[in-house]
């Protein structure tokens, strides 16, 4: 079913309403396993981050922005400077040990440790989040009337 509420159409579908509840929570565990997966295997933050776009997309043309934005928090742009703050801390970092630019470096104990890659993978899958969000939103918002 789709409605009209001034020029834009709205889904109104309680089927796809209840399904992108679930969906939307089992793409976003599928991309955190991706992304936790792939600084040491094929994955990591860019295909993580589509993948939790593709999920918070999915929620959004169900429920609508303004939902999609309460869900999120925060306003989309601090995602997207956050992640590139990540990114751009991890791959300078080892310039202040007198490594060169990007080296890895590994912090923790021997059974568990994080790097500075895991790290630029957070940082790129904010990234990549945050600016397929600012698009969605911008898609699927109702047009302001003059």
């Amino acid at each position: 079913m789709v409605s009209l509420i001034g020029e834009k159409e709205i889904m109104n579908s309680l089927i796809l309403r209840v399904a992108s509840g679930f969906l939307t929570i089992l793409m976003l565990l599928f991309a955190l396993f991706i992304l936790w997966r792939g600084h040491n295997n094929p994955g990591g933050g860019f295909i993580a981050g589509l993948i939790a776009s593709a999920a918070l997309g999915l929620y959004t043309m169900a429920n609508g922005v303004e939902k999609a934005q309460r869900l999120i928090r925060w306003p989309v742009f601090y995602y997207l400077a956050t992640g590139i703050t990540i990114s751009v801390v991890a791959a300078v970092s080892p310039l202040f040990l007198g490594q060169p630019f990007f080296t890895g470096l590994w912090f923790g104990a021997s059974w568990f440790s994080v790097g500075t890659p895991m790290l630029f993978d957070i940082g790129v899958f904010l990234t990549v989040v945050s600016a397929v969000l600012m698009m969605i939103f911008v898609l699927e918002s109702k047009p302001e009337s003059d």
